[in-house]
């Protein structure tokens, strides 16, 4: 993260500031001229989401908090005015901006979260980076209610959304699996979490038939990384074990996807992205919770010895699989970390994937699918925090009667349960692996946007990291 955010030791009048108030009268402070808060008064009155006061020497934008409709409304409203505060200040190609705020700690944060959030950019590939490139360097915070340690936090947790972003963003070609592993190592040593990393003969020891019946078709070697972070005294006996889908790149295999649906699938690696900047936010942050994160990885290519459909490949906890579509991949390795995580005997495992178009198609990119399975407290928990991070969750059900559509005559199950309830099925399909608490999550279509939504820039979202941070927080 290029911006350094702080909380400042003093009052800058003639900075370039942004100021949160209630009402017109708050504004005193900065004496306004008549003129201006005429001006001011005009733009309030068209409702305005910010007004922007330009003086010969300083840039003014002023914001006013609309009390309207619930708390987490408010601080999503608030996220977008901070990023489109923070775009003026940039296009005014300003290093340095005084943010000023009466307004409770909650409020001043999702603010500033916006414009953190909405300073992301991806430009490692541009060949003229440094024009293009975003000019604030410091955002200095003016707030009684906001602490040192606040900002440190939300510090943290923007670094491993910008973390999570460039994973998803980067090729095939600069990331794979492998490469993948190496750059989660480093993760972990920033934060103090501990990474380890098995290779493809580890795996075929352990015989995790759905990872590398995946990886056949590839030129690179699978991985699967497991990330710990066990503070001295944790508040929880048992771990909490987030699971990410690391499907580095997928082409369907040999149930080849259409090109213009194969363009964008360096992002089916969003989830493993998203787990692996959860653990660095909260092993960096000194969250004082154990937690793992595991993330099965390899990319989903054709090839003379790719599996096929009509396969049956025997899993980890030794149940059979008949591939009936090779593009159903991400479930195949899920499921195979689904069942290694039985070993830790965990209090709730939770995976995020971008696992199928029916997820996409029901919702779209406004939220993401959640199903559970013996855990209605923790769902009832991780929703209020993806309310008040605005990752929203959409609950599809877990009925048996899915179950039904996932026979299969000659193996235990199959990998696709048909033309229908897509999403669900996929959820059926991994439960399958399961026997503790658990909840899976489906960010097919929030993970990775086309065009620009506000904070949320084009291309890799990091949809799951401030999620994960808030829910164990």
């Amino acid at each position: 993260m290029d911006i350094k955010i702080q909380k400042a030791a003093r009052k800058a009048p003639t900075a370039d500031a942004v100021y949160l108030f209630k009402a017109i009268n708050d504004l005193k402070e900065v004496k306004l001229s008549r003129d201006e808060l005429s001006y001011v008064r005009k733009e309030l009155k068209l409702k305005r989401k910010l007004v922007v006061v330009n003086r010969f020497r300083q840039n003014l934008v002023l914001v006013q908090v609309r009390h309207n409709g619930s708390k987490e409304a408010q601080y999503e409203a608030l996220r977008k005015q901070g990023n489109d505060a923070l775009a003026v200040f940039n296009k005014a190609r300003l290093k340095h901006v005084m943010v000023y705020s009466s307004e409770t700690k909650d409020l001043t944060l999702a603010f500033i979260e916006g414009m953190l959030l909405g300073d992301y950019q991806f430009l490692k590939y541009v060949k003229e980076a440094d024009e293009k490139e975003n000019s604030m360097e410091e955002i200095s915070v003016w707030s009684k209610d906001v602490s040192e340690e606040d900002i440190e936090t939300l510090s943290i947790i923007t670094e491993a959304v910008y973390n999570a972003r460039d994973f998803v963003n980067e090729p095939l070609s600069s990331l794979n699996a492998v490469k993948f592993a190496e750059e989660i190592k480093k993760l972990g040593a920033a934060c103090h979490a501990k990474v380890e990393v098995f290779n493809k003969k580890k795996i075929e020891s352990l015989r995790m038939g759905g990872l590398l019946a995946v990886n056949k078709g590839s030129i690179d070697p699978p991985t699967f990384t497991i990330i710990e972070w066990k503070p001295k005294k944790p508040v929880n006996k048992k771990p909490y074990i987030f699971v990410g889908k690391g499907v580095m790149y997928d082409t369907g295999g040999l149930s080849l996807k259409p090109s213009n649906f194969m363009d964008t699938m360096k992002c089916d690696m969003s989830g493993g992205a998203a787990v692996a900047g959860a653990l660095y936010a909260i092993a960096k942050a000194g969250l004082p919770v154990h937690v793992i994160g595991m993330i099965p990885a390899t990319d989903n290519r054709p090839d003379g010895n790719a599996y096929v459909p009509g396969d049956i490949i025997t899993m980890l906890d030794g149940s059979t699989v008949e591939v009936l579509n090779t593009d159903a991949e991400g479930r195949m390795i899920l499921a195979d970390a689904l069942a290694y995580a039985k070993n830790y005997d965990p209090e709730l495992v939770i995976d995020i994937a971008t696992l199928t178009g029916a997820a996409a198609r029901a919702i779209g990119a406004n939220a993401m699918v959640g199903m559970k399975v013996k855990a209605e407290r923790q769902f009832s928990e991780l929703q209020k925090a993806a309310n008040k991070v605005h990752e929203r969750i959409v609950e599809f059900p877990m009925w048996d009667e899915y179950k039904e559509m996932l026979k299969s005559p000659i193996a235990d199950l199959k990998n696709i349960g048909g033309a229908e309830a897509g999403a669900i099925t996929a959820g059926k399909f991994l439960e399958h692996f399961t026997d503790y608490p658990y909840i899976h999550l489906d960010i097919a279509g929030p993970a990775f946007v086309a065009k620009r939504d506000s904070y949320r820039i084009e291309g890799g979202t990091g949809v799951g990291v401030r999620l994960f941070f808030e829910f164990i927080r």
